[in-house]
């Protein structure tokens, strides 16, 4: 189904600029967004995907390796000859389920292998789609202890170690984090608040004229969504170029005293 337009998103200028801001810069840290139910936060997160211009990567390596970054070398890499054919693909942008195991999380013994053809391979997950792009996790305050710790640790290492059932895989893990949730349903732990760059209070629009203009939209959405997203094409089209301007020029950009000192 074609994704709800980012442009077409009604206020939320907050969070459309935190997201902004992580795709320009993704040192940032990653997004946290909190707030009420309803108020668009998965919805802005998950149009995000269509902004982000496309990266080069090696082809068919699992873990989208940087043709252009030499030392950026997956086990497959490693083990291929030659030069790396690069190809183009789209930015990933990953969703983790709260239901997620460890093994999807993390990867696991490739089972149809080895119960086939009796090979023992490793089957990536989803920190492995994620390398190089976007890992989403909604609901992020209900996320389960341990794998709470184990984004922790690959968060701070941008490498997933995975030893069981006989493997012993290392591959790069680098990705921004993104999350949402409801304070209401509890609260998110420290250590993983900690590796959000950007924090920010997400909340029902209070003008009238602003709750119909949603409404209005996501019925037209709901009616047509390829002829919804048409009409909002060339604004889309004029963000991308924006967001990628501004990466462009991102080396350039000075940070002075009276900037360090407020923050």
């Amino acid at each position: 189904m074609t994704p709800y337009p980012f442009t077409a998103i009604v206020a939320q200028d907050e969070l459309k600029l935190a997201l902004q801001i992580a795709t320009v810069d993704r040192s940032i840290g990653g997004v946290l967004a909190f707030g009420d139910r309803g108020t668009g936060k998965s919805t802005t997160i998950r149009a995000l995907a269509r902004l982000l211009p496309p990266m080069r990567v090696v082809a068919s390596c699992p873990y989208h390796c940087d043709p252009a970054d030499a030392r950026a070398r997956c086990p497959h890499c490693a083990e291929a000859a030659g030069e790396r054919e690069a190809i183009e693909t789209p930015v990933p942008v990953v969703d983790l389920p709260l239901g997620a195991t460890e093994d999807r999380v993390v990867g696991a013994l490739d089972l149809e292998a080895a119960l086939t053809r009796g090979e023992r391979r490793f089957s990536p997950g989803l920190l492995a789609a994620a390398h190089r792009g976007f890992l989403y996790i909604d609901e992020v305050n209900l996320l389960p202890d341990h794998l709470v710790d184990l984004l922790l640790d690959v968060a701070a290492s941008g490498e997933n170690v995975v030893e069981r059932e006989g493997l012993s895989v290392r591959h790069p893990a680098r990705f921004v984090l993104i999350g949402s949730g409801n304070p209401e349903e509890g609260e998110l732990r420290p250590q993983l608040l900690d590796r959000f760059g950007l924090s920010l209070e997400v909340r029902t629009p209070d003008e009238v004229a602003t709750r119909v203009e949603v409404v209005k939209r996501r019925m037209r959405y709901d009616q047509d969504p390829e002829a919804f997203a048409a009409a909002w094409a060339e604004d889309e089209a004029a963000l991308i170029v924006r967001l990628r301007d501004a990466r462009a020029r991102l080396p350039e950009v000075a940070v002075s005293d009276a900037v360090i000192e407020r923050a």
